[in-house]
């Protein structure tokens, strides 16, 4: 007994080494919170009314993340996150994003079509549940399958039981599964956006750079039976801002991080899939400038998808130089080799646990041999455009509703369906030129990729990428809501039988991308996430959940000072200000992308060139942390996060605080712009209402 004591002992202390909680690391599910550290280190005590109350004021928004601010209904998010719901409300007659806008009065705000808002009620851990559906002797994908029945079933109750929408999220590549249930608003309208000038000020050369100077916000509000949401949970305003030194906390929905991975799996991220998304984006990038010079409106038309390339290119281009960086690569690596041979010398551990690093760089081999098809093919990059994607999803909505709940594909479950119908019926506006210009050159990497693959020629039919792109776009009918209705509305035979040429596509193309999918599910995601679980295991056998998980899309709490950072051995400082909003205009003779809107140009002289516009915090953030509310201990609105500098992109993998951070706009310099900038005075009250 004490020898085997001493064997645990002896391999914590290795551990210690290869699971280092670093600085203020971590991305926190709000029923993990590290409260005892917090109180240990800031003599801060989140109480569980405290916890709730910020739980029940943040808001999930597709892709990023926003918070309420007022007492009826009011969101503020970034302008980034918003972007895509105020280009849909933009037309060549009145472009929003040039423009900005305000609505003054309650009946000026603008619905706005296809948005959905998710406000997390409740955690619960399932991880019981989940990990009894698996049986002994099942292989890796029959012990997926089986969660995913059981998964399902959870989901499905939650919303028969609750009204509520149920996702079962898995944490620690499986170690734990939580269940998280969300209140869902879709009656969403704009209420303030400033212009793209400034909401992006410094366009991509200042993108993932600091300082900044960005007004990057945009203002909604949630209605709830045609009144605005009369709501408890909100953030109140802080008028000090945040200083120097100060904690602030920050509430959002990080994306995803590689912190826990593997090394294979961190080798496969840096030498497949990264330069393949990369080469995909730079290719697309080039297609948007191209398409954008034949004048304004075509401009206009480019500038929604320009803006999501570039900017994922910035940022995946981060993440990689992280994989490449021969220090952070060694530094992983070792901490692997520790914890294995931590586990190697205790056979029971060893026999438990040992082989799941080997199982999943087998995976990955795997993975190699049909990344590019799966790719292609089921995650749809040969079909670039809305219509595709509308025709796939009205194909399988038909295919997967007619099978019992629990053994469709996972986004077709009854808790996803009505986020599904919803996307397929929105009126968002869809340009068929431009559609069928990315049509054409993602079928001609389909046929550089394909080669001689079957598939290639029966989509092609002897036609070039542009002849086929251009009579799938000019054939369907599906721009029309009341056509893409029909179809939802409809049988499977009314698909089967269709004569829409991208209903006709979706369906060639489904098979192919059906068994590509099962085998990445077999072969990749079941294998994965069976032996993650077995390394997460392992993990808690010796730390507990001390570790936070990697992020996962959901509800996250991180936290850290307000700090500024050396760089070069020039001293960073932790806020902008106007002052310096406007010297960098003038430095840059106002040329874009350094051009200021004409409401700040000819309010000029009334604002307080002293004011912070935004700051700087260790506060851990990834994407989709964006349009996060930051508040300081008491929980009020000290800011909202937009980026990170570009030292913060390989936190993706490991975290640091020596010159990693996020970058905010500050509470007191959105008031300054709203009351001097946009005489928005009655928008700014409500913001300030205690």
């Amino acid at each position: 007994m004490i020898k085997h004591r001493a064997k645990i002992l002896s391999l914590v202390l290795v551990l210690g080494l290869a699971f280092p909680l670093l600085a203020d690391e971590g991305l926190w599910p709000f029923n993990m919170l590290p409260k005892d550290y917090l109180k240990a280190k800031f003599k801060f005590e989140a109480s569980p009314e405290w916890v709730k109350h910020l739980q029940l004021s943040s808001v999930r928004v597709g892709g990023g993340s926003a918070s309420f601010v007022s007492p009826e209904g009011l969101v503020l998010t970034n302008h980034h996150v918003g972007r895509g719901a105020i280009q849909n409300l933009s037309s060549k007659e009145r472009d929003l994003m040039k423009t900005g806008f305000y609505a003054r009065t309650r009946a000026e705000e603008l619905k706005c079509p296809g948005v959905e808002y998710l406000v997390l009620q409740e955690i619960e851990d399932v991880t019981a549940l989940v990990q009894g559906a698996e049986k002994p002797g099942m292989s890796a994908a029959e012990a997926s399958e089986a969660r995913d029945k059981v998964i399902a079933g959870l989901e499905k109750d939650v919303a028969d039981t609750t009204g509520l929408r149920g996702s079962v999220v898995p944490l620690y590549s499986g170690g734990l599964y939580h269940l998280y249930k969300y209140k869902f608003y879709n009656d969403i309208r704009l209420v303030f956006a400033p212009e793209n000038m400034i909401a992006f000020f410094g366009g991509d050369p200042d993108n993932f750079t600091y300082p900044r100077y960005d007004l990057d916000i945009s203002l909604f509000r949630v209605y709830d039976n045609d009144k605005p949401l009369a709501t408890p949970h909100y953030l109140k305003w802080s008028s000090a801002g945040a200083r120097e030194g100060e904690l602030i906390l920050v509430s959002g929905n990080p994306g995803s991080t590689g912190r826990l991975n593997t090394m294979s799996q961190l080798e496969f991220i840096r030498d497949t899939s990264y330069p393949f998304r990369l080469a995909s984006l730079n290719r697309q990038r080039a297609l948007c400038q191209e398409y954008a010079k034949k004048g304004e409106e075509e401009k206009r038309i480019a500038a929604r998808s320009l803006f999501g390339i570039e900017n994922s290119l910035k940022a995946i281009t981060g993440y990689q130089s992280g994989l490449l960086n021969p220090k952070l690569m060694a530094k992983k690596a070792a901490e692997e080799k520790a914890f294995r041979e931590a586990l190697a010398k205790d056979p029971e551990l060893s026999r438990e646990y040992g082989g799941a690093w080997d199982e999943i760089a087998a995976a990955q081999k795997a993975y190699l041999s049909f990344f590019v098809p799966f790719s292609l093919f089921e995650r749809g990059q040969a079909f670039n455009t809305v219509y595709f994607n509308t025709a796939r999803s009205l194909v399988r909505l038909a295919m997967e509703r007619t099978k019992p709940n629990a053994d469709r594909l996972k986004e077709y479950r009854d808790a996803g369906l009505p986020s599904v119908k919803r996307g397929l019926l929105s009126p968002a506006p869809i340009y068929d030129e431009f559609e069928a210009v990315k049509l054409a050159d993602s079928l001609a990497v389909l046929k550089e990729q394909g080669g001689d693959a079957p598939e290639v020629s029966w989509i092609l039919n002897g036609r070039s990428p542009e002849e086929a792109a251009q009579a799938l776009i000019a054939g369907t009918k599906l721009k029309d809501v009341d056509v893409r209705k029909k179809y939802m509305d409809g049988t499977l035979e009314d698909i089967y039988l269709s004569a829409d040429p991208m209903i006709k596509l979706a369906l060639l193309v489904d098979p192919i991308s059906r068994g590509l999918r099962l085998r990445h599910e077999r072969e990749v995601a079941s294998v994965e996430t069976q032996n993650g679980a077995l390394i997460a295991r392992a993990m808690f056998k010796l730390k507990g959940t001390k570790i936070p998980p990697d992020a996962t899309g959901t509800l996250r709490l991180s936290f850290g000072p307000v700090r500024g950072y050396v760089e070069k051995g020039r001293k960073i400082p932790f806020q902008t200000t106007f002052a310096g909003l406007y010297a960098k205009s003038d430095q840059h003779g106002n040329k874009d992308p350094y051009e200021l809107p004409q409401s700040f140009l000819k309010n000029r002289t009334r604002v307080d060139f002293n004011m912070p516009i935004n700051f700087v915090s260790t506060a851990d953030s990834i994407g989709g942390n964006s349009g996060s509310p930051a508040v300081n201990r008491k929980g009020e609105f000290v800011g909202v996060l937009f980026d990170g500098n570009i030292q913060s992109l390989p936190c993706n993998f490991v975290y640091t605080d020596v010159v990693a951070r996020s970058v905010l706009v500050s509470s007191q310099g959105i008031i300054e712009a709203l009351l001097k900038v946009y005489d928005a005075k009655p928008l700014a009250d409500e913001l300030r209402r205690r």
